[in-house]
């Protein structure tokens, strides 16, 4: 009959309580946290910055355009000379000329002119240079950007899962904390009832005093986990609302206690080892050694570049403007010395970065089987967890019938009710704790 009074108990709780509350799942939850994050924000932030750097390396192939535009205005001309005529005339012109003026005109080409120019001016140009062969630098550049953009993504995937497994611990220790609270309230119920028949019993001089004090203790005792228990619920309620992004406390959460079996949850190791964030961004780091020590190399070969342009200036003092194409070709023959032990440095990264992800993709798959090995276990521990509230219950039952008839003591009753609230308890512990080692399975597979 008590049994009965209990398990009433429990699932008029389920179907009644936090009724006006908003109700929410474990996804929801997540969900919820994932878009109120400040983590996932600034990871966010990365991959729209990487987004950026991608699209600016792109630039990168089309024509270099500029302009330039020079307006001066010296205190005397920059270009200054004297010449006298007399001297740049041939004897032969000098005959001619002789004929030609009368000697006065000629007395004036014996003496020295100055001359000066560009003391003032404008000088204009725009033009356009398209590299045509940068060693490959321009390529792997755009490369090594999209690199960087994919890295930004699975950091993003590192920064979900962490949100994700922090929103679920709090969820599954509310959880806990819920029911534990729904033992400890049905145990509340239990001594209440064995409290009414022995204050009946004393009353009837049929039972001792002593037996009504021994309930009442545990009733205190019961008394003081509820307080202990509400305050860990409004702490926990406190967290996941400030994690989540909820407007209040004031929330129920919907969820289920039976426990999927393991074997269903098993993955392929080596195949989950391709899919994990954690071996991607290994392999990332090795591509992006290689990128680098092809841009290392492409830094000491020639470079090759053509362009158009357009200028004007006055310097003459007169308007000159002429159009003209080009060609550049710059060989770095100083750098070769360096950047020889550049590339050798960029080689030895690109090697360690291969090495590193062998390593590490090993211990990826160690940690796999660890978590399994632990999703196992803990599941096993709540089949016993469960096989021990069956057992509780039925020596509480039995205690309780003895008592009835008087062949047992209240101390052997009331240690009954304890073992069966400390098994329930247990089960609760076990459940939540497969319910975490299951997540750390799943993240450490890459689901």
């Amino acid at each position: 009959m008590i049994m009965k009074k209990i398990l009433a108990f429990v699932l008029c709780s389920l179907c009644c309580g936090f009724v006006s509350a908003q109700t929410y799942t474990l996804e929801q939850l997540k969900d919820s946290a994932l878009h109120n994050n400040f983590a996932i924000r600034s990871a966010q932030y990365d991959i729209d910055a990487a987004s950026q750097q991608r699209k600016e390396a792109f630039t990168k192939f089309f024509p270099n355009v500029s302009g330039t535009g020079l307006w001066f205005n010296a205190n005397k001309s920059m270009a200054q000379t004297t010449i006298t005529p007399s001297e740049m005339i041939s004897p032969e012109l000098g005959a001619t000329l002789a004929q030609m003026f009368p000697p006065e005109a000629l007395a004036a080409l014996a003496s020295p002119v100055s001359i000066s120019m560009m003391k003032n001016g404008v000088i204009a140009g725009v033009q356009a240079v398209q590299p045509v062969f940068a060693g490959g630098q321009i390529v792997n550049g755009n490369k090594l950007a999209k690199v960087g953009e994919d890295v930004s993504r699975l950091q993003m995937r590192l920064s979900e899962n962490e949100v994700e497994m922090t929103a679920e611990q709090y969820f599954w220790q509310l959880v806990s904390l819920q029911e534990k609270m729904k033992t400890v309230e049905a145990a509340e119920m239990l001594l209440n009832d064995i409290c009414k028949d022995v204050d009946v019993a004393v009353r009837a001089g049929v039972a001792m005093r002593n037996d009504l004090l021994q309930v009442q203790l545990r009733q205190n005792d019961i008394a003081s986990q509820k307080l202990k228990i509400r305050n860990g619920l409004s702490l926990v309620r406190m967290l996941l609302t400030q994690y989540c992004g909820l407007r209040d406390t004031s929330f129920a959460i919907s969820y289920q206690t039976e426990a999927v079996p393991p074997a269903r949850l098993k993955q392929d190791h080596q195949q989950a080892l391709l899919r994990t964030a954690e071996y991607q961004l290994l392999g990332k780091q090795v591509e992006a050694a290689d990128l680098q020590k092809k841009i290392a190399i492409g830094q000491n070969l020639p470079s090759v570049a053509v362009g158009a342009g357009f200028n004007y200036h006055n310097l003459l003092e007169k308007n000159q403007a002429f159009g003209m194409l080009f060609a550049t070709v710059s060989v770095p023959i100083s750098d070769w010395w360096g950047g020889s032990h550049t590339v050798k440095r960029k080689k030895l990264e690109h090697q360690e970065a291969q090495e590193q992800l062998s390593d590490n993709a090993e211990l990826l798959k160690i940690r796999m089987q660890s978590a399994w090995n632990s999703v196992e276990e803990s599941y096993q521990q709540l089949l016993l967890a469960q096989r021990s509230i069956e057992q509780a219950e039925e020596n509480l039952r039995l205690n309780r019938d003895y008592y009835d008839v008087g062949i047992s003591k209240m101390s052997d009753l009331l240690e009954a009710q304890l073992l069966y609230q400390q098994a329930c308890d247990k089960r609760t512990d076990a459940f939540a704790d497969y319910q975490n080692k299951l997540l750390e399975y799943r993240q450490a597979t890459g689901q």
